[in-house]
Order: structure tokens, then sequence, then C-alpha cells
């Protein structure tokens, strides 16, 4: 059995621990001139973050008030094992079923849902991935809400879901709305009451639990994974949620593996998001976006 706190599925299967290919200059300054690419913003940013080569890692950024649609990334398709970030995922694929039905979820399925977001709840999943047919279920939520590459984890193994950086922040994507468009129901995709029920939750994590995305602002709706492998003993540690800044909203995925303790893969990944939030909000400083105002939504 997997060794594993109050977070993910057990499970048997490893990813390949690939180095990072680091450059051996000194970091460059995030931010660049308006025509200086984003992702090589953040990849710069990045530079004096990855301090372990044996660690892999991932990012992803999307500004929710920026008229570029395009998601910015390191590593961003890169595949890497979920541990807890997939009870987003398993929520959303619940609701698809249910908006299908035509019905409410029941107060058993709203007491899991509410336990396994959280407070990261492993038995609440056990139940609500078996209630969206486990992987097969949660495939098949992922083809309507657009997540290319991320498939379900083997049987019970909910945990041991696959998926990227970018995947992650088309995921949220469907939860949090872009801007004024961002009120309507997406095609297939999730309705209004729903995307906020997901936006509630992910602002109500309990305390010991709401690390990760919330290092880079106090205005948080995040959900947090960590998962120590069994065959190796390190630890997969990930984050993804939402943050507000000054004028902006920001989509944030940052996904790892290989972290030789669950402590050291946090301060990682929270390094890195605030890398990764200083870049963005550099680059966008220098490229006006010509976005509107916009409301807060299910924001902590």
């Amino acid at each position: 059995m997997a060794s594993l706190t109050a977070c993910s599925s057990t499970g048997t299967l490893d990813e390949v621990q690939t180095s990072l290919t680091r450059s051996s200059a000194p970091a460059a300054a995030v931010a660049g001139p308006p025509s200086a690419s984003l992702g090589a913003a953040l990849a710069r940013s990045l530079e004096p973050v990855l301090m372990d080569a044996d660690t892999r890692l991932a990012v992803a950024v999307f500004d929710l008030n920026s008229v570029n649609r395009k998601i910015a990334s390191y590593q961003g398709d890169a595949l890497f094992t979920t541990a807890s970030i997939s009870k987003v995922d398993t929520l959303a694929a619940l609701l698809l079923q249910a908006q299908d039905e035509g019905r409410e979820l029941t107060t058993k399925e709203r007491q899991a849902a509410e336990a396994m977001i959280t407070t990261s709840d492993n038995d609440a999943a056990d139940l609500l991935w078996r209630a969206i047919g486990k992987g097969e279920g949660l495939d098949a939520a992922n083809e309507r809400l657009g997540l290319s590459s991320t498939h379900g984890g083997p049987g019970v193994h909910w945990g041991l879901t696959q998926t990227t950086a970018k995947d992650q922040i088309r995921l949220l994507q469907s939860v949090f709305p872009h801007g004024l468009a961002g009120s309507a129901r997406a095609r297939d995709g999730l309705n209004p009451e729903s995307k906020a029920y997901i936006r509630e939750l992910m602002g109500d994590i309990v305390e010991g639990q709401d690390w990760g995305v919330s290092a880079a602002s106090s205005r948080w709706s995040l959900k947090n994974g960590w998962l120590q492998r069994t065959a190796t003993g390190l630890w997969v540690i990930n984050s993804i949620g939402q943050v507000r800044l000054p004028g902006h909203r920001y989509l944030v995925s940052v996904l790892s593996s290989g972290n030789t303790s669950k402590q050291g893969g946090i301060s990682l990944i929270e390094r890195a998001v605030k890398a990764a939030i200083d870049a963005t909000s550099a680059h966008a400083r220098h490229k006006p976006t010509g976005a509107g105002p916009t409301r807060p939504v299910g924001l902590r």
C-alpha cells in the first residue's frame, strides 16, 4: 500500500523521474518588453526555483482578465499523477451527470462532495468515484470539458489519474468565469449553479490544507494533492486554483513529483506559484489587456 496522508487513493504505479534541464546562467529578469513571450518569461522566473534536478515540475497560468486566451506554461504538456487534485475533476463529473439527469445532488452526494473538497476526505472520494463510473466516467466528463490529456486512474485508484498542468487550467476555466462571457453556460459544460458550487467549496479549504496556490495571494480558491509513492518513497505535491491580485484574477496549476519530503515539495510549489504570478503580472503591466474590471467570485 502507498504511504499517504489524508489525500490520495493508494496505488503502485510510478511515474518516470526525469531530470530538469536548467541553464547554468543567472536567471534573467522576469519582466520584458511588450513583445516578449509570456512563456519565456515564465521559464526564466522559474530558474531560481529549480534547485533539485531530481524533481519534476510543471506550471501553467491563465490571466482571466486578459484578452489573450492562451495558457502560459512551463512543461505544461508533461504528464503527472494527480493525487487529490483529481477530486475537483470528480466533482465536476458528478455535477455534469446530475445536470444530464435533470436533478440536484442528493443530500448524501452533497455531504460527500463537501468532505472530499474541503477536508480532502478519501472515503468521500471513493464513494463519488464509484458514483461517476470511476475512470470511464471521469474521461467522459473530461471530453466535454476539453481536457484532452487527462485520464482516470485504474480501478478504484482515483489518485493515480494522469494529467498535465495545461489540462488543470482547462478544468479551472470550466469553473471560473472569464470576464462577462464566463457567466453563460458553455456547450455541454457545467451550468452556473454547478460552477458556483465548486468555487464555494474550493474557497473553504480547512486550515492546514490551504497551502500551495495561496502563497501568491490571501484571496484564493484551491485544491491540493499530496501522495508518497510506494516504490521510491518520493512525494507527489500538486496545487491548483484561482488567486486574485489587484485588477487581475489568475488560474494557476503547479504539479510536481520526485520530492524528497512533503514539506519540501510544498515549499517548491509555493515558490513556483509566486514566481509564476510575478512573471505573469509583470508581463501584464508591460502589455495592456484592455479588459474591464470583473467581480471576484468564489474566493475565500
